[in-house]
């Protein structure tokens, strides 16, 4: 078995539910505007636009802060609402930040791993993940906390990685893991630095891309007998 000192974790739908997270974010902001339907009447076409724009930040074709508004704008757009797309992500983020749904095993798998090195490596919002985190009962297992809006670049970069292990002084990729759930992001961000990958695949998806994973698992538990 190879021997993993370092491990990567990504963050949302990887050790969070961001399903479970978005979806209470979206009842209180969509309640604040007095749209006490509007989860379960512009959440699906959300989810549309927000994957696209998703999509396009890892190919690098807009910029997380553009992200944030243009996805409400687009959605607004489509639904004839006429409201400050701008102002409306902060008010959503503000509620996305303080909700803290852990994937099952993962206080487990954390706890588990208390004698490694570990760091977690997230795309997204600097303020909405640090404060997710901070809520988390595994707040203090990190050695770093990587995120793209803080480092200027973001997974499947390859210069996510190079800060990453700048701030770890890691010299020996052999010696890391990267654990997530994104083929895409993680996977390929794992590829693309040089380091072994574990796709994290609960739902066993198949695998339609060219992206190969070192490992795969649908269970996170079942990491533990790849890294221990």
């Amino acid at each position: 078995m190879k021997q993993y000192d370092v491990i990567l974790f990504d963050v949302d739908d990887t050790l969070m539910d961001f399903d479970k997270s978005e979806q209470a974010a979206f009842g209180n902001v969509f309640g604040k505007y007095e749209l006490p339907d509007g989860l379960e009447r512009y959440r699906k076409s959300y989810r549309t636009i927000s994957e696209v724009l998703w999509r396009d930040l890892e190919n690098g074709k807009l910029g997380l802060g553009e992200l944030g508004s243009e996805r409400f704008r687009r959605l607004f757009l489509e639904h004839e609402l006429e409201m400050d797309a701008a102002v409306f992500n902060q008010d959503y983020l503000g509620f996305l930040g303080e909700q803290m749904h852990l994937v099952p095993g993962a206080e487990k798998v954390i706890e588990a791993l208390s004698h490694k090195r570990l760091a977690i490596i997230t795309n997204g919002f600097k303020d909405v993940q640090t404060s997710r985190i901070g809520r988390s009962p595994f707040k203090d297992s990190f050695e770093q906390i990587i995120i793209s809006e803080a480092t200027g670049f973001r997974k499947p970069q390859k210069e996510i990685f190079d800060y990453a292990f700048e701030q770890l002084q890691v010299t020996d990729r052999s010696s890391v893991l990267m654990v997530g759930d994104s083929l895409t992001s993680d996977i390929q961000g794992g590829l693309n630095a040089g380091v072994d990958t574990c796709w994290f695949n609960p739902s066993r998806r198949e695998n339609q891309t060219s992206i190969v994973p070192t490992y795969e698992i649908s269970r996170l538990e079942d990491l533990l007998d790849i890294v221990i």
